[in-house]
């Protein structure tokens, strides 16, 4: 009998997982754009003599959701910086439309924190107006709660720290979300949150996922650059993605459920 006590007092004492209260919050829905959101005419860029883009149009209108597929390296994440401003073409011109505002998410983005910060000080002073109330509802719905909304911006995780950019974002949404892999690093939970936030959200989407959960749930148009290896020239889907998954056979080769 001493001897199993002895053992049971080696043995390592693992705390239950802590249950996560899901929080309800109503995000905004941002101002009109303008019925042509971007418009690409005869874009081309490449790199080290390798066309991505070669003479390239594409336009993208209001309450479209575009996602872009493609292997690694086929310019998926070329197309979103150039949308979002951050490369420019190599020839032909790019134009948002009038009374569109840009959000633009990615991995880049998480740089963009305060390290000098709480999770709450982040919030106050990028939303100085907001009420405690707003701000605590906005981080419990990103799920932050109690003592989550005092931790210091340098001790979170990659998954704690998408989940506040992305909430930054989203508190007074822009009316076109360009998101290079938003739900990488985000638990289940939080990404069924932003999934069913971003399905009533009333603006224009471009983006890049590996999740078939995300993709099936959000995208209405799909932008397939493999398509395109060697001639420049992606193929526009009229569907979604399950639509695409129909008329190639292929599936994403990401997260799925």
């Amino acid at each position: 009998m001493q001897s199993r006590v002895k053992k049971l007092d080696k043995i390592e004492t693992l705390e239950m997982p802590r249950r996560r209260k899901l929080v309800d919050f109503r995000f905004r829905s941002p101002a009109r754009s303008g019925k042509d959101v971007v418009v690409l005419s005869s874009v081309s860029k490449g790199y080290g003599g390798r066309a991505i883009y070669r003479d390239f149009d594409l336009i993208i209108r209001r309450r479209e959701r575009w996602c872009v597929m493609g292997c690694n390296g086929a310019g998926k994440t070329t197309l979103l910086k150039l949308v979002a401003g951050e490369l420019q073409p190599d020839a032909g011109s790019l134009r948002l439309g009038p009374s569109v505002s840009l959000g633009y998410f990615a991995q880049q983005s998480l740089d963009l924190l305060d390290p000098r910060r709480t999770v709450l000080e982040q919030l106050r002073n990028d939303f100085p107006v907001e009420t405690q109330g707003v701000l605590r509802g906005l981080l419990g719905a990103f799920q932050f709660s109690g003592d989550d909304v005092d931790k210091p911006i340098p001790a979170l995780s990659g998954g704690e720290r998408t989940r506040l950019v992305m909430a930054r974002m989203l508190l007074d949404p822009p009316n076109f979300l360009v998101l290079d892999e938003p739900t990488n690093h985000l638990d289940l939970e939080t990404k069924e949150m932003l999934i069913a936030a971003l399905a009533d959200f009333e603006g224009t989407m471009l983006f890049v996922s590996h999740d078939r959960e995300f993709l099936r749930g959000l995208s209405t148009r799909v932008l397939d650059v493999q398509s395109g290896s060697g001639s420049g020239q992606p193929h526009a889907y009229a569907g979604g993605y399950g639509e695409w998954v129909e008329a190639t056979g292929c599936e994403a080769p990401g997260v799925h459920n």
